[in-house]
């Protein structure tokens, strides 16, 4: 087996004792079967929740906190206590720990998710071990990941991971609920994400102390197989357990066989992350050479522009029948776009006193329709 990069999600149903606290045993456990990955030449980055409950008993909470104030207070306390703990076994086993904290602020603005990539890729390049968690105590509830596990596939899109694992409580993916049926059925692979088994996993998590569920996972699994990446949902005990999953024998489910092409870093943050500032309408000729003969979008295709946006912001691209066919990144505002829309590319340059040909280049452009392979 070739050298690997691996994102592993630890839920904090994987990090918890019987009381919501943080265990030691578990970390000691994780932290081996981690090293054991290392020893084998894998790069590994780490995703783990865990502040929360690490945090809540030191501030007097007889169990983890349900409001938002006391959550994000116990994760003040406990982002320090967690990482700590990390730090102290990874030493045992030569390896050096690094802390990231991120927010999906983090990923919309393409100045930090470059910086967040650059920061990973030093890291990762000098043999450390990044640990990355949701900075619980800052986020709002519209700038959440879901416990961790879309967090986890973004990042897995983000490092060109080969494989995302998912630790959780519960050995996979099932067609019924394993605690309350007991002839639910395990998949024990799958090779994509359906509206079915998404359907599947409508009740809430029956973890005491996680916040994701089965369906936050399987939504985490979609994105990751869009972005080229292995999936693996399940459990496992001892060392060895992260090996047995890359050599195919852990317990719980493998998702994905037929990947998509991994999206190059710039158009992950278009397709996953980028805010939407206008649109652009193209006559169909344009629309054709986009789509089908891998052409970027001139300004001679340009018929209408809707919004107010400036060059380096996202736009939906919408076809003469208003559908809407892809987006990308302008390099023209929607005042000159104004101005110069069904000119001749040189005759816009000189017009807008403008560097580029193109209003959308096609390594900024992800189309929403099936391309033709060219």
């Amino acid at each position: 087996m070739g050298k690997k990069r691996i994102v592993i999600k630890i839920g904090s149903s994987s990090l918890t004792n019987k009381n919501g606290g943080l265990s030691q045993n578990k970390i000691l456990e994780h932290a081996s079967a981690i090293a054991e990955l290392r020893n084998k030449g894998h790069e590994v980055v780490l995703i783990s929740s865990g502040a929360v409950s690490a945090g809540f008993a030191d501030l007097g909470y007889p169990s983890r906190p349900v409001t938002t104030a006391g959550k994000q207070a116990a994760a003040a306390v406990g982002q320090g206590l967690l990482i700590q703990a990390y730090t102290e076994v990874f030493k045992q086993h030569g390896i050096i720990a690094a802390q990231l904290l991120l927010t999906r602020n983090d990923f919309y603005k393409n100045e930090q998710y470059t910086n967040a990539y650059a920061t990973l890729t030093e890291l990762l390049k000098r043999s450390i071990l990044p640990i990355i968690n949701e900075n619980d105590s800052v986020s709002i509830d519209e700038l959440t990941f879901g416990d961790n596990d879309m967090l986890s596939a973004l990042v897995s899109g983000l490092v060109h991971a080969d494989h995302l694992i998912i630790l959780t409580d519960i050995n996979g993916l099932y067609d019924q609920n394993p605690r309350t049926i007991p002839t639910a059925r395990r998949y024990d692979f799958l090779e994509e994400i359906t509206d079915k088994h998404l359907g599947m996993t409508n009740n809430p998590s029956s973890s005491k102390f996680g916040t994701g569920g089965m369906k936050s996972k399987l939504l985490a699994a979609k994105t990751a197989l869009a972005l080229g990446v292995q999936v693996f949902v399940g459990t496992g005990t001892g060392k060895s357990k992260l090996l047995q999953i890359l050599e195919g024998r852990g317990d719980g489910t493998y998702i994905g066989r037929q990947l998509a092409p991994a999206l190059k870093k710039q158009k992950q943050w278009i397709a996953f992350h980028s805010p939407l500032s206008g649109a652009i309408e193209v006559d169909d000729g344009a629309a054709h050479a986009i789509l089908y003969e891998g052409k970027s979008l001139l300004p001679a295709g340009v018929k209408k522009i809707s919004g107010m946006f400036a060059a380096g912001d996202v736009v939906e691209i919408v076809n003469s029948n208003e559908e809407v066919i892809g987006k990308g990144q302008v390099q023209y505002s929607s005042d000159e776009l104004q101005s110069i829309k069904g000119m001749a590319s040189r005759d816009a340059k000189l017009h807008t006193n403008n560097p580029h040909s193109e209003v959308i280049h096609r390594n900024k452009w992800l189309s929403m329709a099936k391309e033709k392979t060219i």
